[in-house]
């Protein structure tokens, strides 16, 4: 109506408020037409400027809100709501300097204000002015007009804030002091016992933290935090001493494990076995599956090791015989029940150690006597995932979840053992049990940041080179983490109105390490490593692959394969057009919602389309952005250099690619995939003459420091010298004998197949390694050697379907034990 009378239908302020109107109604390009034409008609108005940041920081353009925030400022600098809202971003973006000068000014203009107070000390706190923060947050407290008998709880949380600036500010003394004159206000009485104790061992003051850390085994004797401090604070001078503290524990509180199980890592020997002795009979009598689990952390000493399976292995022949642990003993007899999960362990024991026919054994005679035990079938699976069979991992996975399809956890592992064999629609299918009706699970998964299925179905595409769905779910996954980091923006007015102050910080230092978080590494590898593919080997249009596979095809042959594209592009047709009639019904059903979504967020996010992902114009440009993270985050993780190395390689750049091999070689200088980027990078050096003098200076000086003057040939055979009972490490010596020196395929081959006892790292993932070398052409043409590798792989390994000749997978299921089959049809019996 403004608008609408001629003498005010140029107003700026009316304009863009109409702007902000409109975009609210999610019509953004009509709401920035008229917000810039209201901004041109009214440059020194303070309110188009502030709208203006209200339309970029809805469209989460933050630093160029912040502009417009602080043009605003200028022209009206006592505005409240545009300070506020300046607060917010600076925080989002950490500007921490700029964060606390804007709290500073709200904290003149509103001195009564609670968050006026708590926000200029968070601002301290964040920039380490301990001090500062201190002094702000006790001048706030005394405002706050607390009787000392009442208990508040926001009052009460103020206080715990305090203590924790007192505790990084390493203020041990004024901590205690503190949290002892305000405990009776205080409603966590837990966390005040933890501080209590903390603080008395930091003084060292041990006798009273003694009682403290007594006091809290009594509330809960299965913390090992605790008889951590306990111990800190009696400082047990003896072995005996030390282990009294648990049998005194252990007869207060009979039923607890932690005083039976926390001992087991300290003694040796023979009181070892006495007290491994009566912490397995005990547990196995009653029947506990997650034992193995429990004992799994000893596993690092051979010799404790050996006794667990003396004990074990002896309890089971003796309840074979007499129903008791040991034949030699009188007593109560044991229930079948107590063989049955000595058998279970030591199923989990031998696949420990990786002797996996002996622990097939095992857990096939545990099926044969119960086969309606999940947890049996369970373990089935994963020894066969560790022995490298993951399609018979998964069908056993599958047996598993059959008998109970309400139990979620188990329904998960069988979706992530299915995607691990690359069963990708059997996953979904094998998912979408428990996901929303009407909608497929993929797209349910991906609304409910399911990230555990979308990096295992990222890695499973790659494997079958379908490039643009992998690249596609690792987008999906990027996508999460760039919303988790948006969505803390509603807390940070949330927070200090709820004075949840302590969360709040948490949850600002969880958000600046987000990406650091593994299923961002695994999404980001795999995206890396795709890109890197399709810069070597860019995808063509289908009909020039076609034409470049039927080159060698006889007229038969082209024939069928024809054929078998068509079959399958009428398939792949009638798959599409259900998805789109299923993707349209959804879209009906959830236009309402998603309308209401657009209002609140930045509008539909475009559509990731698995063929253009994988035709990019730029691959290694798209890798740098997956790459930038980890190298602001994880530097600590040799992987995360290699990655860069690869891209940088690709792309020429020579200081790039010292900066990367530098640091992983400050991490682990004799990691066998460095040294092939090291000789790679070496020969590349060598290689371009023409690089500037400056550059060729540097390069020359620092792999000096690596090299010491040897030659590529020498530094290699060093190497290969050094590691001569690596499987892992001949392999990339091998692999760059034949880079540096193509007529000595023979010689590396042979290095790289090495096979004898010597060998420490002869399991299947090294083994399966060696072996998709020699089929990828890394020591060119060589089919006879592969074939022979593998037949020697396949000896060692049987049930490994990567060894199995070609002829025999389709006995890959065929199980050690003859009475597997049997125990089937009883299982199907019983269900």
């Amino acid at each position: 109506m403004i608008l609408s009378n001629p003498k005010f239908a140029e107003h700026g302020e009316t304009l863009a408020m109409k702007g902000l109107t409109l975009n609210c109604l999610g019509k953004k390009e009509e709401a920035y037409e008229f917000v810039r034409k209201g901004l041109r008609n009214d440059v020194k108005s303070h309110v188009c400027w502030h709208v203006y940041g209200l339309l970029q920081r809805s469209d989460k353009k933050y630093d160029e809100a912040i502009k417009c925030y602080r043009n605003a400022l200028k022209l009206d600098k006592d505005n409240l709501q545009i300070l506020r809202d300046l607060s917010l971003l600076q925080i989002q973006m950490r500007d921490l300097e700029g964060y606390r000068e804007t709290r500073y000014q709200l904290l003149q203009l509103r001195p009564t204000q609670r968050a006026s107070w708590i926000g200029y000390a968070i601002a301290y706190h964040l920039l380490k002015d301990y001090d500062m923060a201190l002094k702000l947050l006790e001048e706030f407290r005394k405002t706050q007009q607390i009787p000392p008998n009442k208990i508040d709880y926001e009052y009460s949380e103020l206080i715990l804030y305090q203590n924790q600036v007192m505790r990084e500010a390493d203020l041990f003394q004024e901590s205690l002091e503190h949290i002892e004159t305000y405990e009776k206000q205080i409603c966590d009485k837990l966390i005040v016992e933890e501080i209590k104790g903390e603080m008395l061992l930091k003084l060292g003051r041990l006798k009273e933290a003694g009682e403290v850390y007594r006091e809290l085994i009594e509330r809960n004797a299965e913390n090992w935090y605790y008889y951590e401090g306990l111990e800190k604070a009696l400082q047990p001078s003896t072995l005996e001493e030390r282990l009294q503290i648990y049998e005194e524990v252990s007869k207060r509180h009979p039923r607890a494990v932690s005083p039976r199980r926390l001992p087991l890592n300290f003694v040796s020997g023979e009181k070892f076995r006495e007290l491994m002795d009566k912490f397995l009979r005990v547990n196995f009598s009653k029947g506990c599956p997650p034992l193995f689990t429990t004992l799994k952390s000893l596993y690092y000493n051979p010799e404790k090791v050996s006794t667990i399976q003396e004990l074990v292995t002896g309890y089971e022949a003796s309840l074979k015989t007499c129903d008791l642990f040991s034949t030699c003993e009188n007593g109560e007899k044991e229930p079948p029940t107590t063989l049955l999960w000595v058998r279970y362990f030591l199923a989990q024991h031998f696949d420990k150690l990786g002797q996996c026919s002996l622990a097939l054994d095992y857990i096939n005679a545990a099926i044969a006597s119960t086969p309606t035990l999940i947890e049996l079938f369970y373990l089935k699976a994963k020894i066969y995932k560790h022995v490298g069979n993951l399609k018979e991992a998964a069908k056993w996975m599958d047996e598993a979840q059959s008998l109970d399809t309400a139990d979620r956890f188990i329904n998960s592992k069988c979706a992530k053992y299915m995607l691990r064999a690359n069963m990708v629609k059997d996953a979904e299918e094998m998912c979408s049990k428990f996901t929303r009706e009407g909608t497929s699970a993929m797209e349910n998964l991906n609304e409910m940041q399911c990230m555990w299925f979308q990096t295992e179905c990222a890695a499973a595409y790659q494997r079958l080179g379908k490039y643009g769905d992998a690249l596609k779910k690792c987008h999906e996954v990027e996508r999460h983490f760039f919303e988790i980091t948006d969505d803390q923006f509603d807390f940070h007015t949330y927070c200090m109105r709820k004075m949840t102050l302590r969360a709040y910080v948490d949850l600002l230092r969880l958000e600046d390490v987000l990406r650091k978080h593994a299923f961002y590494f695994k999404a980001a590898r795999s995206a890396i490593e795709i890109y890197l593919k399709l810069h070597d080997n860019p995808l063509t249009n289908e009909s020039k692959e076609q034409e470049v596979n039927s080159e060698n095809l006889s007229a038969k042959e082209l024939k069928k394969m024809l054929s078998k594209q068509r079959r399958a592009q009428k398939k792949a047709k009638l798959e599409e057009e259900r998805k789109h009639a299923e993707r349209e019904r959804q879209q009906k059903n959830q236009k309402k919602k998603r309308d209401e979504e657009e209002e609140e967020t930045s509008g539909p996010r475009e559509e990731l389309v698995p063929e253009k992902l994988e035709r990019v114009e730029n691959p290694l440009e798209e890798a740098i952005k997956f790459l930038i993270p980890l190298k602001n985050l994880i530097g600590d993780d040799i992987e995360t250099h290699l990655l860069a190395f690869e891209i940088y390689f690709r792309k020429g750049k020579f200081l790039l690619m010292l900066q990367s091999v530098k640091r992983a070689f400050a991490i682990n200088s004799n990691n066998p995939r460095l040294h092939e980027c090291l000789i790679k990078f070496s020969k590349a050096v060598s290689d371009h003459s023409n690089l500037p003098e400056i550059v060729s200076k540097v390069l020359t000086q620092e792999m000096q420091k690596i090299f010491v003057n040897k030659n590529l040939e020498s530094f290699n055979e060093e190497f290969l010298k050094h590691n001569a009972t690596s499987i892992q490490h001949q392999l990339s010596g091998a692999k760059m004998m034949y880079f540096l020196d193509k007529s000595r395929q023979e010689k590396a081959i042979a290095v790289a197949t090495r096979l004898d006892k010597n060998m420490r790292d002869k399991n299947v993932k090294t083994l399966t390694k060696v072996f998709e070398a020699l089929l990828d052409g890394s020591f060119g043409s060589c089919h006879t050697q592969c074939e022979e590798y593998q037949a020697a792989c396949h000896k060692l390994f049987p049930f490994t379907s990567a060894f199995m000749p070609a002829m025999n997978e389709a006995e890959s299921s065929i199980t050690p034990v003859n009475h597997t089959a049997i125990n089937h049809d009883l299982l199907s019996n019983e269900i």
